[in-house]
């Protein structure tokens, strides 16, 4: 071993000193040898007779991404540049595309790029031989289903992507009974599902055809395997906890190429992992097979928008809507948001299991206290909207509901292809800043309720501040929160009330799309703002940790933040499973052993 490949095995001692002796000695060895990852530019880069190789190794699905965009920079654009500018709010035109990502990037901190090479994975096998090719040539691996993460974690240039978007099978099963866990545990009801599935794939199998409920992500055009592998907030977690809790198994090709079982009686700790630990970290989930439910007969929603006419009536509204949700609503019925803007104070609330009348009357209260009230004026006027549950993600049905959804409407796009129409802006969006964090239920005590107002006001000081209840497990089920306990998932979410979401952006800035790109001057003001809002709710909730597939890039304590006690355990299990680091995201477990682009051991 020379000097220089000496210094780099001292340098990641740091994580890897908690291995045993034999297996830090392995990993010093494998260390040396591997140094950093190759680019196209270097020596060591695969000749093309082994990308070829590898081509037909995958049948073929070996492609060389290239944004649409690039064809808008070049002499005569042509009709390519022409479609994706037109399609870039469609979220379902970003997915399809393996070299665009749902967000275009980041102020200061990355921007989507294509990676050099993609495997359109269609099987398995398939997986397995992108796996092995990077791992023996030294590449960096990068893993895309939905392609949601607004951390940047599902591109890299000069990369191989994994791409599983057509792994979108979804089966239903009556009995579904673990591998291995015959007499240890019943048969349930459940769905199969491939891993680049979207939650519209999962909820048009198990709701729309099956009349069953599958927890999932409230975006329609999100990954299955993202989400649950993120811990899985969906609009009803109040009721039915989260995705990563309803995981039953999982098919994972780990580091070495290997295809395992995971579920609580084959592989329980590398199961435990993916169960919230982060995507694109222990291996490349090829299927999932969820839990699923009782469906409720209906789905609803609440809005209003409502206008105080001081500072002093904010404040009082803050405190009434805080109140009203203690009592009223932090129980399984109800989900989603209410919002402190500057100006306005917005509902956004969904419900479950509730009537339309039921609903109206539970909400009574708080509108009357509203109207009987000279300073508040309602911008909207409040309005309870219920659908047959079953009816909630047919697009058929939903078209006749005004301003619900829109439509893929390419050429030849699947009829299930809706997406709700509130998501057309986050699709392609440049984020400014992004903060998030878990409230503890005892902030709503009286005791503790005039600190959490004042709080709630002073960061609308700044900018608004969203209130997801649905995101914190206070008020759910004790068995719920008994299986999210179960996961990597912060323990900090089992007993918060809410999720606060502090957040800005700005339009799509992809590169090479025609303008002046974004807007840095507002982003930089944006994230300052965001940053001073965030400061002051955290007066009241010190520590508080946050969701790791929606929070800040910059997160200082990222491995408490998204974890909390459970780090150290999903540290062992990384240096178990994948002891070389060949899976790297951006904060994700084990990612203080890299270089900010994952390329260098540090």
């Amino acid at each position: 071993m020379n000097r220089r490949d000496l210094l780099r095995t001292v340098a990641a001692i740091p994580f890897w000193g908690l291995m045993s002796e034999t297996s830090l000695s392995a990993a010093a060895v494998n260390n040396a040898r591997l140094g950093p990852r190759v680019r196209p530019a270097d020596p060591g880069w695969p000749s093309v007779a082994e990308w070829d190789r590898l081509k037909a190794a995958v049948d073929g699905h070996l492609l060389k991404p290239e944004s649409p965009f690039a064809r808008c920079s070049v002499a005569l654009p042509d009709d390519t540049c022409t479609d994706a500018i037109k399609q870039v709010r469609n979220p379902y035109f970003l997915g399809d595309n393996p070299a665009l990502t749902q967000t275009s990037g980041w102020a200061d901190a990355w921007s989507s790029q294509p990676s050099a090479y993609a495997v359109a994975a269609r099987i398995t096998d398939h997986v397995v031989a992108a796996v092995n090719f990077a791992r023996e040539h030294n590449l960096r691996l990068v893993v895309k289903g939905g392609g949601h993460s607004y951390q940047g974690t599902s591109c890299a240039p000069d990369s191989l992507l994994i791409w599983t978007r057509h792994m979108n099978s979804a089966t239903l099963h009556d009995a579904f009974l673990a591998q291995g866990c015959a007499g240890k545990e019943s048969p349930r009801p459940a769905v199969t599902v491939g891993s680049g599935a979207m939650w519209r794939d999962a909820y048009t199998a198990v709701t729309t055809e099956g009349a069953r409920y599958v927890q999932g992500g409230g975006c329609q055009t999100v990954g299955v395997a993202g989400l649950v592998q993120s811990g899985g907030f969906g609009s009803w977690s109040k009721c039915y906890g989260t995705a990563a809790g309803g995981l039953l198994e999982a098919e994972v090709v780990t580091a070495d190429g290997r295809v395992r079982i995971a579920n609580p009686c084959m592989h329980p700790d590398l199961f435990w992992a993916i169960k919230g630990g982060g995507g694109g970290t222990f291996g490349v989930l090829t299927r999932l097979t969820l839990r699923t439910r009782e469906l409720p007969q209906w789905f609803g929603a609440v809005g209003a928008m409502i206008k105080p006419a001081s500072d002093a009536a904010y404040r009082a509204l803050i405190a009434k809507a805080l109140s009203f949700y203690r009592t009223d609503l932090m129980n399984p019925h109800w989900g989603e948001k209410m919002i402190f803007g500057g100006e306005h104070f917005e509902v956004s609330m969904l419900f479950q299991g509730l009537s339309q009348e039921q609903a109206r009357s539970t909400w009574a209260p708080f509108f009357d206290w509203v109207h009987a009230h000279s300073e508040y004026s309602f911008v909207d006027e409040p309005r309870v909207l219920s659908v047959p549950a079953r009816q909630l993600w047919n697009p058929e049905y939903m078209r006749h509901v005004p301003g619900s959804i829109l439509l893929d409407e390419r050429p030849g796009a699947p009829s299930n292809r809706a997406y709700w129409a509130e998501n057309r802006e986050e699709a392609g969006q440049f984020l400014h800043g992004y903060k998030t964090a878990w409230l503890p239920a005892a902030l709503l005590d009286p005791g503790h309720l005039a600190a959490l107002v004042e709080a709630v006001f002073a960061t609308t000081r700044h900018c608004g501040v969203a209130f997801h209840f649905n995101k914190g497990l206070a008020g759910a089920p004790l068995e719920e929160i008994a299986a999210a306990r179960n996961t990597a998932l912060n323990p900090a979410a089992l007993d918060a009330f809410a999720c606060a979401f502090i957040a800005g952006e700005g339009p799509p800035a992809f590169a090479d799309m025609p303008g002046s790109g974004p807007d840095m001057t507002q982003a930089r003001n944006d994230a300052r703002r965001i940053g001073l809002a965030m400061d002051e709710l955290l007066k009241v909730a010190p520590g508080a940790g946050s969701y790791v597939s929606e929070s800040d890039y910059f997160q200082a304590d990222w491995q408490q933040a998204f974890w909390g006690p459970n780090y150290p355990r999903l540290a062992d299990i990384k240096r178990k499973y994948d002891p070389d680091g060949l899976f790297f995201v951006h904060h994700g477990v084990g990612s203080e052993a890299w270089s900010a682009d994952g390329f260098t051991r540090v």
